[in-house]
């Protein structure tokens, strides 16, 4: 196993992103439900909706940039590639933190956060009080590589973290 960490630089094809919007404009509908409630789901109207705004409004490329502004890597553990953000403090003796996601989940969830915990001065909060952050992305989600066999379970996971926080010192 290799402990090297790779620059990762996300950039999405154009071909991909419009072939996307091709599909999600072609969704054939089901009918709608047939009650007022979430009993049988959520509301057709409410999918047709969300299905728009990622379709017409969602600005990838600003997620991208704002992911590469990051600082985003790749490392193999235990055989897979695992994608994570890695942003440090300015301030030398800031505690390393790892954010990490549920199932089903993502990175993006944290971006909010890692200014905040980072640099917590910009913010109003006591320089000592700064982290640098780890935000991995689970296997099989995100940029992470999709495990071939069952057996990532919170305690593997735990594992490749651990691993990951020791490659990062």
């Amino acid at each position: 196993m290799s402990d090297i960490i790779e620059p990762f630089h996300l950039a999405i094809p154009e071909a991909q992103l419009d072939d996307l919007c091709d599909r999600l404009s072609h969704i054939r509908w089901p009918d709608r439900e047939t009650v007022t409630d979430t009993r049988q789901g959520p509301a057709l109207e409410k999918i047709q909706a969300l299905v728009a705004y990622w379709r017409d409004r969602y600005d990838w490329r600003r997620c991208e940039t704002m992911l590469n502004g990051f600082g985003q890597h790749q490392t193999t553990i235990d055989g897979l590639k695992i994608h994570f953000l890695h942003v440090r403090s300015a301030e030398p003796d800031a505690m390393p933190l790892i954010l990490t996601h549920g199932w089903p989940g993502s990175v993006l969830e944290f971006h909010k956060m890692i200014g905040p915990l980072t640099d917590p001065a910009a913010y109003g909060g006591d320089r000592r009080d700064a982290f640098h952050v780890v935000v991995p992305s689970l296997p099989g989600f995100g940029f992470s590589e999709k495990p071939a066999a069952s057996g990532w379970g919170i305690a593997r996971i735990a594992d490749a973290w651990i691993t990951l926080v020791g490659r990062l010192g």
